[in-house]
């Protein structure tokens, strides 16, 4: 068995602070809303506002309250059953592709649910000493309500975009300058490469553990593809062309009938597309998003280069953007969208995940561990493409070059672009 060690009041003074920064962010999201937003599902793969709030109020109340807490009392029995997302350990749960059918509980419920478990999360853990299990525990549910907020940003867009009267979230006045969009590429020398998270503080099971890869010498784009090159493809007849297209990803495109990124549509020889702002034009020097794994890797392939594997992503990032910029277009920043690039950044970190053409897969030193938590990453590695970076969706205190995000091909409601890559 593994000892169990005490870990010092500062340090949870430091989560309980963090905690509670995190909490509150995901209330400031949910902000812009009106009560019939908390509750639309327009697609499976979407999940209503009001039951992110409820499920990363549960992960809280289920692993750390319930367990932890002397003489806690649920705030509701039928909650676990209700906002269970996944995990077998925990019994049975509803479908998630009903979650769009749960009126009750009612938005101020679940409101008043997490200032329940708020509350009792102070009184907890405030002046204490904790173990190190619930220490790993409190921050992985810390770095989910993070990935709940990510996900809440792309449901939101969802859940307003297929509104014909194209409501806006928020509004943005911000002026950018024409970026500098050289077609310019960061050389890697063949060579054996670590791959892996390094360091000793969070991360999640699937950076582990560190080991060894041999790339041959590749070049890699210091930038993002863009909107206004994308549309170069679209109008190049690129989705109606199978040559540059996987065989699954044309049958896809075929059968959905897409001629354009997701939101995207033509009017008067125009080309639009829903933001979190509302109604727009295509802005051609934002990074182009909102395409899946399938039409990325079209691309790339019409360009007549590749999409780069995920681990000559982080290589490439960790050689010449090995720390986040300040200037980096993630959440923190609170843009809601991409961004043109700034000066001569190289967007390793930032504006949208990038596919990559690694399939996602454990590393060789991935160990499972036992329980519920054992659930949160393994189970999923099948069928799945990695993305690697981060979107403006992204906290900054959440991303590094290690990160594996990961999706099915076919989805593209989520922030994700790309950037070329070429053998040497």
């Amino acid at each position: 068995m593994k000892p169990t060690t005490q870990i010092g009041t500062a340090n949870t003074d430091r989560l309980l602070m963090q905690y509670f920064e995190t909490r509150q962010l995901t209330t400031e999201i949910c902000g812009p809303l009106q009560p019939e937003d908390f509750v639309v599902q327009p697609a499976d793969e979407v999940s209503p506002p009001k039951w992110h709030l409820a499920h990363t109020t549960w992960f809280f109340e289920n692993f750390i309250l319930k367990d932890h807490c002397p003489d806690y009392k649920l705030f509701d029995d039928d909650y676990h059953f209700l906002f269970n997302s996944y995990y077998e350990t925990e019994g049975d749960r509803w479908q998630r592709s009903e979650r769009g059918f749960l009126t009750r509980p009612w938005v101020k419920e679940i409101i008043a649910y997490r200032d329940y478990v708020d509350e009792h999360m102070q009184q907890f853990l405030s002046g204490n000493s904790l173990s190190e299990s619930i220490q790993e525990v409190l921050e992985i549910g810390i770095n989910h309500e993070q990935q709940h907020q990510e996900l809440l940003v792309y449901d939101i867009k969802h859940i307003l975009g297929i509104n014909p009267l194209f409501p806006a979230y928020r509004a943005f006045n911000k002026k950018t300058e024409s970026p500098i969009l050289d077609d310019n590429y960061l050389n890697v020398d063949e060579g054996i490469y670590p791959i892996g998270y390094k360091g000793k503080d969070f991360h999640f099971d699937n950076e582990e553990g560190v080991h060894k890869v041999f790339v041959h010498a590749y070049k890699i784009q210091d930038r993002l593809i863009t909107a206004g090159e994308y549309i170069e493809f679209i109008e190049a007849g690129g989705y109606e062309d199978f040559n540059h297209w996987l065989m699954e990803g044309f049958e896809w495109a075929k059968s959905q009938k897409v001629k354009a990124p997701f939101y995207w549509f033509k009017e008067a020889g125009v080309w639009k597309h829903y933001t979190l702002a509302g109604l727009e034009e295509v802005n051609p020097h934002e990074p182009i998003t909102h395409i899946n794994y399938y039409e990325a890797d079209a691309f790339a392939k019409w360009k007549g280069k590749r999409l780069p594997t995920e681990f000559e992503w982080e290589i490439a990032c960790n050689k010449y953007e090995p720390q986040i910029p300040t200037s980096a277009n993630l959440l923190d920043a609170a843009n809601f969208r991409p961004m043109p690039r700034s000066g001569k950044s190289t967007q390793f970190f930032g504006d949208v995940w990038e596919w990559t053409s690694s399939a996602y897969t454990p590393y060789p030193y991935y160990k499972k561990v036992d329980g519920a938590l054992g659930e949160y990453n393994g189970k999923f590695m099948v069928n799945q493409m990695v993305l690697r970076g981060g979107s403006f969706a992204t906290m900054k205190n959440h991303i590094r070059a290690s990160y594996r995000n990961f999706f099915h091909p076919n989805l593209r409601w989520h922030f994700t672009g790309l950037r070329l890559a070429e053998t040497l």
